[in-house]
């Protein structure tokens, strides 16, 4: 099977084209490397079965041969990227999208949309349905990545209801583990960085706002079951154990063996209060759930960033 992974060399993106490689699948990476990095997927270079194509998959992309599945992960996905990067982060919701659905109408194949929990912006329902519509702010800081999404997932199904393209759409909660970029500005990164540097431990607002966080070995099983399911709509797929973030620091504390403090700031413009999946459709049609907990996942996440930190010094 043949595969094209867009935003390949990102941090879901190379464990996905790593696992896809494992199962005997030819993959073809994508990433313009504006926030995807060649060193996730360094030891791929050299696979059988595995090619790199530098290309902003906002622009038009022509593929020789069969292509089988369109696994659409290219964007921005963290606050301090797509802040950074608001046009950029529209432009790949938007063209990039519509050139990958593209490409698998014109190949025939099945097409996975990497969404996100953001769809639901501040929720006012707990826990999220697939059927919940959100509550976004447009114009807000954070709306560029949010209906660039929403954006994303409409354009989707219209090519399902127009062009019978048979679509997935995974709405991907909070997701951690080896490889992630230190500096993106989420909250288990910013925790690591802080923890190796003896650094105290940075908390936006009071620590009560929750979020739930899935280990990337249990979303790339749930991505990789998405897809080769009969499904076409919206999946939430997260793990539902909620976690208040001043509990978060704590176990990084408890993890790591380091007493570090907690600093308070501000909280940024329009952060969720809550964030929890409700992942029923997911058990029901996918039989999948995570299996990692957040203290297993941590530890080894955390000893991934150590064992690296020693090779270079």
């Amino acid at each position: 099977m043949r595969v094209l992974v867009t935003g390949g060399a990102g941090f879901i993106g190379s464990h996905l084209s790593r696992k896809l490689i494992e199962m005997g699948m030819e993959v073809i990476c994508v990433d313009n490397l504006l926030t995807g990095d060649l060193s996730n997927i360094e030891d791929l270079l050299n696979r059988k079965g595995f090619s790199f194509l530098k290309h902003d998959i906002t622009k038009p992309l022509y593929i020789e041969g069969e292509i089988h599945r369109v696994f659409h992960l290219a964007s921005p996905a963290s606050p301090k990227d797509y802040i950074r990067y608001p046009i950029q982060t529209l432009k790949a919701g938007a063209h990039g999208t519509h050139n990958s659905l593209g490409i698998a109408l014109h190949k025939k194949a099945r097409f996975l949309l990497a969404s996100t929990s953001e769809v639901y912006g501040d929720p006012l329902e707990h826990p999220q349905k697939e059927t919940y519509w959100g509550n976004v702010n447009p114009v807000g800081p954070r709306g560029v990545y949010d209906e660039a999404k929403r954006f994303a997932e409409a354009l989707s199904m219209a090519y399902h209801r127009i062009h019978n393209l048979d679509v997935k759409i995974a709405r991907i909660f909070n997701t951690y583990g080896p490889a992630m970029r230190l500096d993106d500005g989420r909250v288990i990164p910013n925790f690591i960085k802080q923890a190796m540097n003896d650094e105290p431990l940075t908390i936006y607002g009071d620590g009560e706002q929750t979020r739930s966080f899935c280990y990337i070995d249990d979303m790339i099983d749930g991505l990789l079951k998405l897809m080769e399911s009969d499904y076409n709509g919206p999946v939430n797929l997260g793990n539902p154990e909620e976690w208040k973030i001043k509990d978060l620091a704590n176990l990084v504390m408890e993890v790591t063996g380091k007493k570090l403090g907690i600093r308070y700031l501000p909280p940024p413009p329009d952060d969720p209060v809550r964030r929890q999946p409700d992942i029923s459709l997911a058990k029901k049609i996918l039989k999948w759930e995570p299996k990692v907990s957040l203290r297993e996942g941590f530890k080894r996440t955390w000893e991934f960033f150590c064992e690296r930190q020693k090779r270079r010094t």
